[in-house]
């Protein structure tokens, strides 16, 4: 395909079996951001029963084993029948069970969210604020009743983000940590995921170092910030060089990779996610792959899509990326 492997990514990388496949991604029932999910939002409110389900086996036949649930309520409303929150009008009455009982079948393991409770674009926030936590804690809660007993569901993931600036904020630590104690309690063998982004801006000292021998979290995905045109892929490499040194040091998190295989259709974070050309997102598995144990993308939903798929939402050239990732073996 002529997909320019770049050599100054890693020494002696010969071909694109050095990179490693794609094993994880998020997944949603809704986009947060109604400009950005454009192209499925409508299609995923109109999904039944069977075409969620669909979906996941579709998932796993790409050999993606991970998914991480994005979100379990926005807007004030939940993606589950809850008894203390309304729920989204949506055509499957619990979309939750539905996917977490296909992941069951098909062997995908489920970072369940614990989010967004309260307005999402005020992530602080609803990190610090008690009234908030005590309706996220009392969410986990709930989820951990309903659905704890899926052996798909494998972890928690904490969705509120604040930018790394250097460091972390010592009230994101406190929400990880906050959150990590109840999901002990409520799940003990699950795992806890996070995906920071400001991963251009991790200053590399025994500040951030203290700071990850701090967080109470297994996995932490760093954003690779392509697809929000903060970073350039040339430069992603080295980020995720440095953060690679961190967590070996700290010997406590292990550090995986969140890659953005998206661009926007206009202005950044004002208009519709578009699937990332090919050739540019193999280049980002290519620059992180080095560095992490596991990589995962934002995301397969909406923005890969397999041809024939019977649960079909997203853009056209969705099925596009999927053919050429799968071509070059990054999905089976």
């Amino acid at each position: 395909m002529g997909l320019g492997i770049m050599p100054s990514v890693t020494a002696g990388m010969k071909s694109s079996n050095a990179i490693k496949p794609i094993v994880g991604s998020w997944f949603e029932f809704q986009h947060h951001s109604l400009a950005e999910g454009k192209y499925w939002n409508a299609t995923l409110a109109s999904f039944t029963a069977s075409q969620w389900e669909h979906k996941i086996k579709e998932i796993a036949q790409s050999g993606i084993r991970y998914l991480v649930l994005l979100n379990t309520a926005i807007r004030d409303k939940t993606f589950y029948p809850s008894k203390f929150i309304p729920g989204h009008q949506l055509a499957c009455e619990d979309p939750l069970e539905v996917v977490l009982s296909a992941a069951d079948k098909y062997g995908v393991k489920f970072f369940v969210s614990n989010g967004f409770y309260g307005e999402w674009t005020r992530p602080a926030f609803l990190m610090q604020d008690k009234e908030i936590e005590k309706i996220r804690l009392r969410a986990m809660n709930e989820i951990a009743e309903k659905y704890g007993h899926h052996k798909s569901f494998y972890g928690w993931y904490y969705p509120n983000e604040t930018g790394i600036q250097g460091h972390y904020d010592d009230f994101f630590i406190r929400y990880v940590n906050h959150s990590t104690a109840e999901a002990t309690k409520l799940t003990p063998k699950a795992k806890t995921l996070i995906a920071p982004y400001g991963t251009r801006n991790v200053k590399a000292d025994d500040n951030y170092l203290r700071q990850l021998e701090q967080l109470d979290v297994d996995f932490i995905a760093y954003q690779d910030e392509i697809g929000v045109e903060k970073t350039k892929v040339e430069e992603s490499a080295g980020f995720f060089e440095s953060l690679y040194k961190l967590h070996k040091k700290a010997a406590k998190s292990k550090i995986w990779a969140d890659v953005e295989v998206f661009q926007f259709e206009g202005q950044v974070y004002q208009s519709a996610l578009l699937p990332a050309p090919a050739e540019r997102v193999i280049r980002q598995l290519e620059a992180v792959s080095p560095f992490v144990e596991k990589i995962f993308i934002y995301q397969y939903t909406g923005l890969i899509n397999a041809p024939g798929s019977k649960a079909y939402a997203g853009h056209p050239d969705s099925t596009k990326l999927y053919q050429a990732l799968k071509k070059n073996r990054f999905l089976k």
